[in-house]
């Protein structure tokens, strides 16, 4: 059961990319009684990661995703041949490799009532799945 300085965020995805949920986590954060704290948030998947990213160049994103396509390629890719996690698709065995090196958590400062995020952050689920999915975000707020 969740208390009052929890909650949990649904992301939807279309498929591998960032989806910037910034604008949800304020809001929640604005309607806490906790003007000062810490922010923790924890995605449950082990198949995607969570970021803090530049939000004002969406090339920023596009270039992430393609650094990290090139970084683990399918299963498919024969580069990849090694990997023996294939059966729940080519896209399964390095969207784990990917959440992996990525963050699953971030912890974010609050002051004032507001995340203190820098001018150009936002903060991303990055989905490294092919197929749409609806991905839970844990958050606390202390």
């Amino acid at each position: 059961m969740l208390s009052a300085s929890q909650t949990e965020f649904q992301i939807g995805t279309r498929g591998q990319g960032l989806y910037e949920f910034t604008r949800e986590v304020r809001k929640w954060v604005g309607q806490q009684a906790v003007q000062a704290g810490l922010l923790t948030l924890f995605v449950r998947h082990t198949s995607c990661s969570l970021i803090v990213q530049e939000n004002a160049d969406p090339e920023v994103q596009t270039d992430l995703r393609n650094y990290f396509a090139r970084l683990v390629p399918p299963t498919t890719d024969p580069t990849m041949a090694y990997l023996t996690h294939t059966y729940e698709g080519p896209d399964d065995m390095p969207a784990h490799i990917k959440a992996a090196m990525m963050p699953v958590s971030l912890s974010i400062p609050v002051s004032g009532g507001v995340p203190v995020l820098g001018t150009w952050q936002g903060i991303y689920l990055f989905e490294h799945r092919d197929a749409p999915h609806s991905r839970k975000v844990a958050a606390h707020l202390a």
